[in-house]
């Protein structure tokens, strides 16, 4: 079936035969594929559609991983804390962990591998034993609280099990993760995939999902989510790899390097030199032995993708190596326009979206709404691509689900047609953008571009929220955006960009936390604003109580949060602005999410453009010959994303180019193609909209569309 349309790949799935065929025309598939608990069937590998394989060769030998369980997986977990009462204290491992997914590795010298820590002082404790998952802390002091820090085989690949459970697949076989750093395991692994291809003739792709070690995925005692790292490495590790990483950077990596006292590295503090050296190491040896398994797939003919997602630890796309792996494509599951652009943006040959919902039980049952599911998270990705073009798009998950939800296999048919209206119409060009760029500033930088605030099934989502929805906005907006850490920026921020943006909670890597006392890094920013930079601080900028200050940069932004500690100083009386370029298109009360209070007016020609129980929520400040912009919380909503639109030009002095290619109704978005001839507009709402778009020639368009609607028009 050679389809006009195409870049679309399909999950197949065997006993739906007629219906892969039926989609096949209806939704003009190219590519079909199989998911984690499906096959395809001959007659769907004989349809003449592109195959797509999903291999996990880390779960793909069961029958070696029995017989070798000393080359299981390894994670470091810390135990529950526990409260002394006596010179001794027993400790149970595994309380609070799933135990069919963890065992103590006490196979290995736990008095070099483990660490027993009094968390009351911090002191290590050298004087432990353990007797099955029970350790006995012996010279304990009363009432101090002790953890254990230990290794863990873990007995059940984290993804397979997710999907275990979230299916309920009874008593399949549970699958074990492979550690491919033994070489013994890793020479298993590639003779493994060399005999996978041999078998599947008929494979055109192969999709890595993704490669060897899986992010932080911990369950509890119940066996539900625990704790998800979507960016960790805690699962990388193994005696082996902890002896090659002393030897090679000549100083030996600790339980706590690696624990860091529960938060276990999250991304929301600013990384340790120690793991940073971490994070180094095993990208090097991941993207080491991803491109040997690339160079056997091309051996063979065939094309090699990456699922960006499930065991990804180690394959930075936007890290040193990535490009090294010499991969084909990317696909990964966009849930909303950061995550489109976390893949659209990576440097590879072609990228792929794999659309939510997949088709999965918990929302394709009786009484689900996958239509409404899918717009909402569509509505964001396509506003996204829109600055971005994708190459391809897909689903994953299980067709005899979706096929009962007719209204949904008519929606999809309209999302693959305005998909490929996109790639088209844009014609490998670039969209038209403001003549300057935004930088994002944090302690990661580029390699957690468009990655910040992401945590997963956590009631912190919320909070998130207040921080991400400025991310979300930037996804869609006709701006050039660059991801920049505190070393990027430390000896003058690049001249190319226009406005800088920091958002975040204080204590955290967003915000930049302790950054924010380093003096050059404080009067590099401060210098590039009095000289005509443009700043944007939300939710707590710049903080970090250090000097008599909370906002290090209080003088630029002309705020200060007020944290208890002058709270017997009398604070200037906030009076709102009558009007403001920034506030023109406001239709209503501004949403800034859980947003900051106590925020206080620092100088005395601040421009207040919102108060919110008494506390400052927005304002405009003029410093030296730069603007800054504070907003106390940016969730995402469509007056939100007009509003940062707005105070981006405002903040870089560039208020009259906001026109361009602008559209009078805050609903709904333009991206212009010059170099094509062709723009869009796309209505980002769920009711019809029309209004006029303004073109830099002076140009007036007039459109009118439909709920969700999207049109394209020659210039």
């Amino acid at each position: 079936m050679n389809q006009k349309g195409g870049r679309f790949t399909l999950p197949g799935e065997t006993g739906m035969e007629d219906i892969v065929a039926k989609l096949a025309k209806e939704w003009q598939v190219d590519a079909v594929r199989d998911s984690d608990g499906t096959q395809l069937s001959q007659e769907i590998l004989d349809m003449g559609l592109q195959v797509y394989s999903t291999l996990c060769l880390v779960r793909a030998d069961n029958a070696y991983m029995k017989a070798h369980p000393e080359y299981r997986q390894q994670i470091y977990l810390l135990s529950e804390p526990y409260v002394a009462q006596g010179d001794t204290v027993e400790i149970d491992l595994m309380k609070k962990f799933f135990s069919e997914q963890f065992a103590p590795n006490t196979d290995c010298d736990i008095h070099r591998y483990w660490q027993v820590i009094d968390r009351t002082t911090g002191e290590v404790m050298p004087d432990f034993s353990c007797e099955g998952n029970l350790v006995t802390v012996r010279g304990t002091t009363p009432y101090h609280v002790y953890t254990v820090s230990f290794l863990a085989y873990q007995l059940w690949e984290p993804v397979s099990m997710y999907n275990h459970l979230t299916n309920d697949w009874g008593d399949r076989e549970h699958l074990i993760p492979l550690d491919v750093r033994y070489p013994e395991a890793g020479a298993h692994t590639l003779a493994v995939l060399e005999e996978w291809l041999e078998n599947h003739p008929q494979t055109d792709v192969v999709r890595f999902t993704t490669f060897f070690y899986n992010f932080d995925l911990m369950y509890d005692e119940h066996g539900k989510e625990r704790q998800v790292n979507w960016f960790g490495y805690a699962a990388c590790v193994s005696p082996l790899a902890l002896e090659e990483f002393e030897k090679e950077y000549g100083y030996p990596l600790l339980p706590e390097d690696l624990v860091d006292a529960g938060k276990y590295n999250t991304p929301f503090e600013n990384p340790s030199k120690k793991y940073l050296d971490w994070m180094d190491f095993n990208q090097r040896f991941v993207s080491q032995f991803a491109k040997k398994c690339v160079d056997i797939v091309h051996k063979h003919g065939r094309k090699a993708i990456m699922f960006l997602g499930d065991h990804w630890a180690g394959t930075e796309p936007y890290g040193k190596y990535f490009q090294d792996i010499g991969l084909d494509a990317v696909v990964g599951a966009a849930g909303d326009g950061v995550t489109t652009r976390m893949i659209a943006d990576i440097p590879v040959k072609e990228t792929e979206a794999r659309f939510y919902p997949y088709f999965f039980p918990d929302v394709f049952h009786e009484g689900g709404d996958p239509v409404g599911e899918s717009v909402r998270v569509w509505l964001k990705c396509r506003r996204a691509m829109m600055r971005k073009p994708m190459d391809r798009m897909g689903y994953g998950g299980y067709l005899s689900l979706a096929y009962k939800f007719p209204d949904f296999i008519s929606h999809v048919t309209d999302v693959a047609a305005q998909f490929r209206s996109i790639p088209e119409n844009a014609n490998g060009t670039k969209p038209y953008c403001a003549p300057f760029k935004v930088g994002v500033l944090n302690a990661w930088g580029h390699l957690r571009t468009w990655q910040t605030h992401q945590v997963a099934h956590s009631l912190w989502n919320q909070r998130c929220y207040s921080y991400l929805g400025a991310m979300e906005a930037l996804a869609g907006l006709p701006f050039e955006v660059e991801f920049l850490s505190f070393e990027d920026i430390r000896n003058g921020v690049p001249q190319d960009i226009g406005v800088l943006i920091n958002a975040g909670d204080a204590g955290t890597s967003w915000s930049g936390d302790t950054y924010w006392k380093d003096p050059q890094v404080v009067a590099s920013v401060r210098k590039w604003v009095y000289e005509g930079g443009g700043f944007i601080g939300i939710g707590e900028p710049t903080a970090c109580e250090y000097e008599g200050r909370f906002f290090q940069l209080a003088d630029v932004l002309g705020v200060q949060k007020e944290v208890g500690l002058t709270a017997s100083c009398d604070k200037p009386p906030l009076e709102k602005v009558a009007e403001h370029f920034i506030t023109k298109d406001l239709k209503g009360p501004v949403d800034y999410g859980e947003g900051m209070t106590m925020i206080y007016k620092a100088a005395d020609d601040l421009e207040v453009l919102d108060v919110q129980n008494g506390s400052c929520a927005m304002a405009a400040h003029a410093c030296g010959k730069g603007r800054a912009v504070y907003f106390a919380g940016m969730p995402y909503d469509l007056q939100n994303a007009r509003l940062l639109q707005r105070a981006l030009y405002w903040a870089a002095h560039d208020e009259a180019e906001i026109d361009n290619w602008a559209s009078d109704n805050v609903e709904t978005e333009v991206t212009a193609y010059p170099e094509t001839g062709r723009f869009s507009v796309v209505n980002n709402s769920l009711s019809p909209q029309e209004g006029t778009v303004h073109a830099p020639d002076g140009k007036v368009y007039a459109f009118s569309l439909p709920a969700a609607g999207c049109v394209w028009m020659d210039i």
